[in-house]
């Protein structure tokens, strides 16, 4: 059925909007949060953040996945790919931070999730994309490249390890898209949003779990680095993508990843004011296209443009 709610559909947009704002911005906590457990390394916090959090997704909609389990078996392609996406992306995620600095990784990973979300939708879903997404999507490219910009040239750092943390944060940004978008798939296909993110985070938390058993002990070496995984599994991963899922129903995957181009906004202010990583003019220049990209998304159009910001069915969760 299509979007409704009390507010009607405009009410329902911005709903959306604001559940993946507020998503985001958990997000954005958790490069600055990983610095506080310097002993773990970065395959273990990606294991344990969303390793936890994706199977804290299955855990509280058991009913609900198994009354969709025939639903979810013909689409099992969608769910595996959705779900090994869930898999890579923190361990590609953590190590681009890790390498490049929380800025940089942050901010690469988010601003390419828009444009390979896009690109999924309009080759898998032949879905058009407006003008406005384009638009949306080249503000915060653009100033997802200023700030990465003026990382590189701040003098500080090794190029080399900066060099593969971008590479890795590609990597990342594409299995960001590719799990958003086997989600959304989901849901349109009139599965219930519960199930559709359970059964995608819930596989991928499984895979997970032998990455975080290899290396999650230094996780349980101290108080502080188990409050730090605990914070990371229970509350940006673990909530943040239950309201990104509440979003995802409302405002589809091409928007949605363009909407969490707050999170690098998010980090890059968070590592320069705890973290002490520095940030130029340029720098700030790039926050403020990034802000202009989610505002431009945040306001619905007064008519269907078809594009791949439009809702997704939202079927009961």
């Amino acid at each position: 059925m299509a979007i409704a709610s009390a507010a009607g559909p405009r009410g329902g947009h911005t709903t959306g909007v604001l559940a993946v704002a507020a998503a985001a911005l958990l997000w954005g906590t958790t490069g600055t949060a990983a610095t506080f457990a310097p002993g773990a390394g970065p395959l273990a916090i990606g294991a344990a953040a969303l390793g936890i959090g994706g199977i804290l997704q299955a855990l509280i909609a058991p009913r609900t996945l198994l009354r969709a389990a025939p639903a979810l078996h013909a689409r099992r392609g969608v769910v595996v790919v959705g779900g090994l996406s869930v898999a890579v992306y923190p361990l590609a995620f953590y190590s681009a931070m890790h390498l490049a600095g929380v800025a940089v990784g942050t901010v690469v990973s988010l601003a390419s999730a828009p444009l390979a979300a896009g690109l999924l939708e309009l080759v898998l879903d032949r879905r058009r994309l407006g003008v406005r997404w384009w638009i949306a999507a080249a503000l915060g490219i653009g100033g997802s490249v200023l700030l990465c910009a003026a990382k590189l040239g701040d003098g500080y750092g090794d190029p080399s390890a900066t060099i593969a943390g971008v590479l890795l944060a590609l990597v990342a940004g594409a299995t960001y898209a590719a799990y958003s978008w086997a989600a959304a798939a989901l849901m349109r296909g009139g599965i219930p949003r519960a199930a559709s993110m359970g059964s995608v985070f819930g596989l991928g938390g499984v895979l997970l779990m032998p990455v975080l058993l290899v290396t999650g002990a230094p996780l349980v070496a101290s108080g502080s680095a188990f409050a730090v995984a605990a914070y990371m599994a229970l509350v940006p991963m673990f909530l943040g993508y239950v309201l990104f899922g509440v979003g995802l129903a409302r405002v589809g995957a091409g928007a949605a990843t363009t909407i969490t181009l707050l999170e690098p906004a998010a980090a890059t202010v968070l590592a320069v004011l705890v973290v002490g990583e520095r940030l130029t003019p340029a720098g700030w220049t790039g926050l403020a296209l990034i802000g202009a990209a989610v505002a431009l998304l945040s306001i619905r159009p007064t008519t269907p443009l078809g594009d791949a910001g439009g809702p997704v069915a939202a079927p009961p969760s």
